[in-house]
């Protein structure tokens, strides 16, 4: 015979005190374990949707990352007229790029922050699909000219359109700003190539890396074959969408370690808090106890009594929890991307998946925090509890 959960209600609403300090407790913990696997979720995302399936990029054979890559122009020229590459009537849909770091002022301090300053072919535009000018217009080819992010227009004192910025011994003109639809392209400053390389002195055969237009996402099985069988070519092959997926595992792993610790130690600091609350109703009841026992409830109806109570308790902290940290969803954040040592903006995701996980957390550490009390609760003794009456 099972025990009715409005008395667990009554109960808890009886010793509504004790109950609100596990509840307080349970729900910080929750609201910091959600805000940490959003950031990651968030930087995750931001990489991510750097990337299309339509698009493939090529690099040194070997090079994990832009920064630490070199292709020559010479492999670039073999590369475009492969098999798998879109064209129009320009030519084969390639953008050959160069990648930079340059110190700008952050708005919000003043103090300088490393941006990402990618040089770019002319047609970018039409190989990066999702990335649109917003305002003012694209920079001419062969001119010192900038488009900036989004998020680098936003961030960065300077990077507004009309104005003049000094960077790598040039002087630069920004005439547009582009919205990549909240990729890491929205962090970046982009250039032309072939400019950016005169200004900082580099090859002018030498490039970090090409991204080329696939005819459609199956033909890049077809380019790396082609690519591969080559032996003038040493490059890998990545579909873009897979290689900024990679480029995020580290700081993603980083961040959700780092979170899960924090998360831990003050989940130990609520589950204390639950135990207390749950062994001071166990003290409090002992004559509700033993009267129930003896009208006939036998010890696992007693168990799981106080397992509804510790659950309820926590299922309560939990939704505080998820409801304070949504007001988080969408705040926009940075940090050091180390692959590319430059700083990224990303935002805040909290799906729904993360906050289920939140309650799921929550749930577990009611059931822990309650455990104990409600086992302790069904052994005892039903004629010293009733002597009590």
């Amino acid at each position: 015979m099972a025990i009715p959960v409005i008395y667990n209600l009554r109960s808890v609403r009886a010793r509504w005190v004790s109950s609100i300090v596990a509840v307080l407790g349970i729900a910080g913990t929750v609201g910091v374990f959600v805000a940490m696997l959003s950031l990651a979720n968030g930087f995750r995302a931001t990489l991510v949707a750097s990337g299309s399936a339509d698009n493939a990029i090529l690099m040194r054979a070997g090079a994990t990352a832009e920064m630490m890559s070199g292709i020559t122009l010479e492999s670039i020229k073999i590369v475009q007229d492969d098999p798998g590459i879109a064209r129009d009537a320009s030519g084969p849909l390639i953008t050959s790029e160069v990648v930079v770091v340059a110190p700008f002022p952050l708005r919000a301090t003043g103090t300088n922050a490393n941006v990402q300053v990618r040089g770019v072919s002319g047609n970018v535009l039409t190989i990066r699909r999702n990335v649109k000018i917003v305002q003012g217009r694209m920079f001419q080819p062969g001119l010192s000219e900038l488009v900036v992010g989004t998020n680098a227009n936003k961030t960065y004192s300077g990077l507004t359109v009309g104005n003049t910025v000094d960077f790598g011994g040039g002087h630069w003109r920004v005439v547009g700003v582009f919205d990549a639809g909240g990729s890491a392209f929205d962090s970046e400053v982009w250039a032309d190539a072939r400019v950016l390389d005169d200004v900082y002195k580099r090859p002018t055969n030498i490039y970090q890396s090409a991204t080329v237009h696939l005819t459609s996402p199956a033909a890049l099985q077809q380019l790396k074959d082609s690519v591969s069988a080559d032996p003038r070519l040493n490059l890998d092959v990545f579909r873009e969408v897979d290689y900024y997926a990679k480029q995020s595992t580290a700081m993603t792993r980083l961040i959700t370690v780092l979170g899960g610790l924090v998360a831990f130690v003050m989940a130990i600091g609520a589950i204390f808090g639950a135990l207390n609350t749950m062994y001071s109703a166990v003290s409090e009841r002992g004559r509700e106890i033993a009267t129930m026992r003896a009208l006939g409830f036998g010890g696992p109806a007693v168990v799981f009594s106080f397992l509804i109570e510790a659950l309820l308790i926590a299922f309560v902290g939990g939704v505080i929890g998820c409801v304070a940290v949504l007001r988080l969803n969408g705040l926009t954040t940075s940090t050091i991307n180390w692959q590319t040592f430059s700083n990224l903006a990303f935002a805040f995701r909290i799906t729904p998946g993360l906050l289920l996980s939140g309650l799921i957390f929550a749930l577990a550490m009611g059931l822990i925090g309650g455990l104990l009390p409600a086992i302790s609760a069904a052994r005892r003794p039903i004629a010293v509890a009733l002597r009590e009456l």
